[in-house]
């Protein structure tokens, strides 16, 4: 499957952005999605997670309560609604799906295909 990124830009801090992730050559419903983020000088981090039918959510906590992930399999999509976004949430982010159990969705290590990045900037 490869995936494709999308919806990044400048953001006032307190605004939202919407990312979007669309696949093509396979079928999303097979994977769990995550979205990860590297930003400027640091290394890519978790920042959510779905599982296959849409029924299970993860989050790193400092993006609970502000990301929403979602997904939907019909148009072989998964998004991330960013909303109250501050300085710390510039980035690069990349979507990524995975097989691996749910419980190790977090890492990084198990993804297999991921999208091209997407640049969120927070402007304050």
């Amino acid at each position: 499957v490869q995936l494709q990124a999308s919806g990044g830009g400048l953001a006032q801090a307190g605004g939202s952005l919407r990312l979007s992730c669309a696949a093509s050559g396979g079928s999303l419903s097979t994977y769990n999605m995550g979205w990860f983020r590297q930003g400027p000088g640091k290394e890519r981090e978790f920042v959510a997670a779905i599982s296959r039918n849409g029924g299970t959510t993860k989050y790193t906590d400092s993006v609970k309560g502000r990301f929403t992930i979602s997904r939907n399999n019909a148009k072989n999509t998964a998004d991330l609604q960013m909303n109250n976004l501050n300085a710390e949430d510039t980035a690069v982010y990349y979507c990524a799906a995975t097989t691996i159990v749910w419980g190790r969705v977090t890492e990084e290590a198990f993804y297999k295909a991921w999208g091209q990045g997407t640049l969120v900037t927070v402007s304050s």
